[in-house]
């Protein structure tokens, strides 16, 4: 029995230093769910030589570079999608309300998702802020944490 508590508090401890960076994105993350995180950049005759593009807001980009630090990123995200079957938001958001201590891999998934899958396909940046699931991910992660733990400060 006290190894089991042993083993949980040594998990919880790791859990801890990967998702207290990221609190502080917290009330950003609140404040701008369901809106667009980007403007598209039109710069001098922009148009006539060459695409548009986007220009995401400088905070998501600090909270996406922080992110892609911590041991968060699994490279293997696409099998949390298959193993669960999520393919919607509607999905992942009910994964997310569900998840416990045990689930943290497939949290992991779902925010690795849109941080790294955002690379090659930025839109999802935005999708994550907009759809609240950056939002949603970070406090199931945070209720996990203190649940086992204690009460963190952002």
């Amino acid at each position: 029995m006290e190894q089991e508590v042993d083993f949980r508090r040594k998990i919880m401890e790791e859990y801890k230093s990967s998702v207290v960076p990221l609190l502080k994105y917290l009330p950003w993350l609140e404040q701008h769910s369901g809106q667009k995180t980007y403007t598209v950049y039109q710069g001098d005759g922009i148009q006539e030589n060459s695409l548009s593009f986007p220009v995401y807001d400088g905070t998501l980009m600090r909270f996406l570079k922080e992110a892609e630090k911590t041991t968060l990123m699994d490279r293997n995200y696409r099998y949390v999608y298959t193993r669960n079957r999520l393919n919607s938001h509607e999905d992942e958001r009910k994964l997310i309300q569900r998840a416990s201590w045990r689930d943290w891999d497939q949290l992991r998934g779902i925010l690795s998702r849109y941080v790294m899958g955002g690379r090659t396909k930025s839109v999802l940046w935005n999708e994550a802020v907009k759809e609240g699931i950056f939002l949603q991910t970070l406090q199931k992660m945070k209720e996990i944490i203190e649940f086992w733990d204690k009460p963190m400060e952002q």
